[in-house]
């Protein structure tokens, strides 16, 4: 059978599907055996084609609705970190990857701005910042910064700055993305032109070991709630084989969906940037087991756990 053919006899029914839902487990299982024979079909016969694509994703959400309605329920909040999350960050990867790309670039700009002007930095960070930190260099203690406030305060304000900020470049990607990509051009040129500083300063390895104990945190999820403001932009400017107002419902569904999963790494970053990061003199291995181990966290949780998670279902969808 032609593709064509095959989306024409099929099309009506994979959208009642999608739109309707099941009265019941028995429709349920009924449709999920119907989408599974449906893409066992495509896949042999149209692997690379978007009518496969579709239909996996059909079949993932459904496998999803099956596993929600098992007698042995688990928590719902579990079943969101251990099974929806990750499937919608393995979904957008590619968005991620690009904010990532987008904020690498941008501040290996501003690397490069700073050391051809002094000024930039400066222009950047204002003139107050660079000249509390100067003097905080000359009299021995480089990040007291991190010392002036009590814990608590510390803790609290980090954390409901930081989810304000993700969440601004969230609503951002309303604006095609576009919103967004300024947001991610303005705190990676910041993150540029303060990382520079320190090392023109020479004390470089000294702030990778003290402000990246909160930053690997907190810069991580900074560029993942980007990833999901430029999901927002897609579903607005490619909706596909969906209507505008679907694909913007979807994006803004899945986008909500990491921002939530983001706000427990952002009161972690916060806890580290409120309680530990004022301990500047601590021991070299503590400092690099926390900053190597939010490194790890982040590879695994974001990046290696959803691609197993997505191919240990695709498989099961399989069989």
């Amino acid at each position: 059978m032609r593709e064509g053919k095959f989306l024409q006899t099929n099309i009506e029914k994979w959208k009642s599907i999608q739109e309707n839902g099941a009265a019941g487990p028995d429709e349920l299982a009924t449709q999920f055996t119907e989408l599974v024979n449906d893409l066992g079909y495509a896949k042999t016969f149209y692997p690379k084609s978007q009518v496969t694509i579709y239909l996996n994703g059909l079949a993932s959400s459904k496998y999803l609705s099956i596993y929600s309605n098992k007698k042995e329920e688990t928590s719902r909040l579990r079943r969101f970190f251990v099974t929806e999350l990750p499937l919608v960050v393995r979904k957008h990867h590619q968005m991620l990857f690009y904010s990532l790309l987008v904020f690498v670039v941008f501040a290996l700009i501003a690397v490069f701005s700073s050391a051809q002007d002094q000024e930039f930095v400066r222009g950047v960070l204002g003139s107050q910042y660079v000249d509390m930190t100067e003097e905080n260099i000359a009299k021995g203690d480089p990040f007291g910064v991190y010392k002036q406030e009590g814990e608590l305060y510390m803790f609290l304000a980090i954390a409901l700055n930081n989810i304000r900020v993700a969440f601004n470049m969230f609503v951002a990607g309303f604006f095609a993305g576009v919103g967004t990509v300024y947001m991610l051009f303005k705190n990676g040129v910041m993150l540029g032109s303060f990382q520079y500083f320190f090392f023109a300063k020479g004390l470089g390895w000294e702030s990778i070991l003290v402000i990246w104990i909160h930053g690997a945190l907190e810069i991580s999820a900074i560029v993942i709630a980007g990833g999901a403001g430029l999901v927002i932009g897609r579903s607005l400017l490619f909706p596909g084989t969906y209507t505008h107002l679907q694909s913007l419902r979807m994006g803004v569904k899945d986008g909500l969906k990491i921002m939530i999963g983001l706000v427990p790494v952002f009161m972690c970053a916060a806890f580290f940037e409120g309680y530990i990061t004022r301990h500047t003199g601590m021991p070299v291995w503590l400092s690099l087991f926390i900053l190597i181990g939010s490194f790890t966290f982040i590879g695994w949780y974001f990046i290696y756990y959803p691609i197993r998670l997505a191919k240990k279902i695709q498989l099961e969808n399989q069989v």
